[in-house]
C-alpha cells in the first residue's frame, strides 16, 4: 500500500456576515438578551453610532447603558474609527443594551480576527441566558403562591 498525502488547506469559513455594498465592507453581528434582538452593522467611517436611526445619546438616556454599549469599541480601540448602525427591538433598555453589546462584539471580531480573543475575554461574545421565569399553574406568579389561611 502506498500512502498519498494531499496538500489541501481547510476551507475558509463562510463569512455571510461580511457584505460589500458600494465599495464599503459591512460587518454584521446579531445579539440577543432577554426578549431583545439587535442587528448591528459595523463599517469604516467617522465614528457615528446610530440606534434605530437616532443618536446613541438620544436613545439611551442613562449613562450606564451608553457606557455598556460603547465598551466593545473601547476595548478594541475602534471608538471614533468606525460607524455603527443598530436596529434593535423587543424588551426594555437594559435588555436592548445587552443585545447591542453582544452584536457589536460579534461584528468587531469579524472586522479583525485578532480582536476575537479580547472580545471573548471581556465577555462581549457571551449571551446572557437569564430570562423571566414562566408563571406556573396554581400559583400567583412564577413561584409565589396564594396566601394560605388556616381559618
Amino acid at each position: 500500500m502506498t500512502e498519498t498525502t494531499t496538500n489541501e488547506t481547510p476551507a475558509a469559513p463562510k463569512l455571510r456576515h461580511i457584505v460589500t455594498v458600494g465599495g464599503k465592507t459591512i460587518y454584521w453581528g446579531t445579539g440577543r438578551r432577554k426578549n431583545s434582538v439587535a442587528r448591528v452593522r459595523l463599517l469604516v467611517g467617522e465614528g457615528k453610532f446610530l440606534v434605530n436611526d437616532r443618536e446613541i445619546e438620544h436613545f439611551f438616556t442613562e449613562t450606564l447603558h451608553r457606557n455598556e454599549v460603547i465598551a466593545p469599541l473601547a476595548a478594541a480601540g475602534l471608538a471614533g474609527k468606525v460607524d455603527v448602525l443598530v436596529s434593535v427591538h423587543g424588551g426594555g433598555f437594559t435588555g436592548q443594551a445587552g443585545a447591542i453589546v453582544q452584536g457589536l462584539g460579534r461584528a468587531v471580531s469579524l472586522y479583525d480576527q485578532n480582536l476575537r480573543k479580547a472580545m471573548q475575554d471581556s465577555g462581549f461574545l457571551t449571551r446572557d441566558s437569564r430570562m423571566k421565569e414562566r408563571k406556573k399553574y396554581g400559583l400567583r406568579g412564577a413561584r409565589r403562591a396564594f396566601q394560605f389561611s388556616k381559618r
